[in-house]
């Protein structure tokens, strides 16, 4: 059986700053800035749960959003 641990935010704004709409948000920025399609995809890992690539998802991730 596989045990999930909590871990606790760093700061108070964490939970705020690591949510899907800040990393859309995030992606937009750099699509518009450097003229290349962005993904937002969700890692899985409380630490960092979204990121956001020139790549599409790999291993365990989950794409959300294409910023084109």
């Amino acid at each position: 059986m596989t045990e999930i641990a909590y871990v606790q935010p760093q700061s108070l704004a964490a939970p705020r700053q690591a949510s899907p709409e800040n990393a859309y948000a995030v992606a937009v920025q750099l699509r518009a800035a450097g003229g290349t399609e962005q993904f937002v995809v969700s890692t899985g890992d409380p630490m960092q749960p979204f990121r956001v690539s020139g790549e599409p998802p790999i291993g365990q991730e989950r794409f959300l959003a294409l910023v084109a």
